[in-house]
């Protein structure tokens, strides 16, 4: 997996100061996207262990609230597969840090998965259950407002994972 950009002292993508790491790779190409240029899967640097305990060491400043997972698409089938050792990574060490994701498909919290077959992989479950927040929904360019608290369109949704999985009903953590 290759990372478009590191934003160390981010307070736009999730509440409190946070890292967020961009991932490249996204097949959703949703009309005027933010960060197209984080399309292509071989855009940016590559993902490793360098760059991964950086960021590890970096969520170990008190200031820091959490880690954000965007993109491009952090759910992408090929991105799930790297990110899920890094966040058991960081769950492992920082239980108390908040780890939220941005993703353009859609959470079906009575299965846990994602609505799209094509994004379920051998590691979707897993990393979807160490997210706190998942933001969902693709940016749709006549539905973006820029009102909206942590999206950019009225049909993506803010959720509390962890209850929409253990409820298994969508549980909105932001209206």
């Amino acid at each position: 997996m290759n990372y478009a950009e590191i934003k160390w002292t981010d307070i736009a993508d999730g509440e409190g100061v946070r890292i967020s790491l961009f991932v490249s790779g996204c097949t959703h190409h949703c009309k005027n996207c933010f960060n197209e240029i984080a399309w292509d899967f071989s855009y940016g640097k590559p993902f490793d262990g360098e760059i991964a305990e950086k960021i590890l060491q970096g969520l170990g400043q008190s200031f820091i609230a959490g880690l954000t997972l965007l993109g491009g698409e952090p759910m992408e089938p090929v991105n799930q597969a790297a990110l899920l050792p890094f966040v058991k990574e960081v769950r492992r060490r920082y239980p108390e840090k908040d780890i939220w994701c941005y993703t353009g498909y859609t959470f079906n919290p009575e299965t846990g998965l994602l609505n799209e077959p094509r994004a379920n992989g051998p590691h979707t479950k897993e990393l979807l259950s160490l997210f706190d927040v998942l933001v969902d929904g693709p940016f749709v360019e006549e539905l973006k407002k820029i009102t909206l608290k942590f999206r950019g369109s009225s049909n993506q949704r803010v959720l509390d994972v962890k209850k929409s999985i253990a409820l298994k009903k969508t549980v909105l953590y932001l209206d």
